[in-house]
């Protein structure tokens, strides 16, 4: 797995395969179809905002992490230039306090995460769930992006299978929907990846 300088150089070195430059489309259709409402949002892996600045343009109050703190950085640009609300820290949410995010500490109502836990999973698979859920109000929903072990790809996204996302995850949260969906193309990148899509409740 990175480390969280392994993450930054991405970020330095412009080597982003999975930064489309666009909100996920995934993200947008569930919104839209499970009538998700603005409130709280976390969203886990922001990368350079994209979603962050998303979500907040549909009337979310969004705080975006990451472990690159040069993401971060392009993320808080990005918001400026578009008059999004959205805010940025730079935190492990392996290791995520109130005091990383103060002022603007949950409990989060939504979070999404697209390509975090699929990452920090290859490591430490059953710590994902219960630093989030910390995060979280009770009944919060989430949305979960991962790619999927039916499908590996080398390069490409780190993958997970359904036995193993109904383990890791099913410890703190109710699954709602897990569905196979293709990832985005991003620049340069020729492939949509096949994927999970993973709509959680806490419990």
């Amino acid at each position: 797995m990175k480390s969280h300088a392994d993450w930054n150089d991405c970020y330095r070195d412009g080597n982003l395969p999975w930064d489309t430059g666009h909100p996920s489309s995934e993200l947008q259709r569930v919104v839209g179809a499970h009538a998700i409402r603005p409130g709280r949002a976390l969203d886990i892996g922001c990368g350079t905002g994209t979603n962050s600045i998303w979500l907040a343009q549909q009337g979310f109050d969004v705080v975006g992490i990451d472990v690159a703190p040069l993401a971060v950085e392009r993320a808080k640009q990005k918001a400026l230039a578009v008059d999004a609300s959205a805010r940025f820290v730079a935190g492990d949410v392996l290791a995520l306090t109130d005091r990383d995010l103060r002022p603007h500490a949950g409990p989060f109502e939504f979070f999404f995460d697209r390509g975090c836990y699929h990452a920090v999973r290859r490591t430490e698979p059953n710590r994902y769930a219960a630093a989030v859920a910390r995060q979280l109000a009770r009944g919060a929903r989430g949305l979960i992006l991962a790619g999927n072990a039916r499908e590996p790809h080398d390069p490409g996204p780190p993958v997970v299978s359904e036995q193993e996302i109904r383990a890791e995850l099913g410890t703190h949260f109710e699954i709602l929907d897990l569905h196979e969906f293709r990832f985005d193309e991003a620049p340069g990148v020729q492939v949509r990846f096949l994927g999970w899509s993973c709509l959680l409740e806490r419990r």
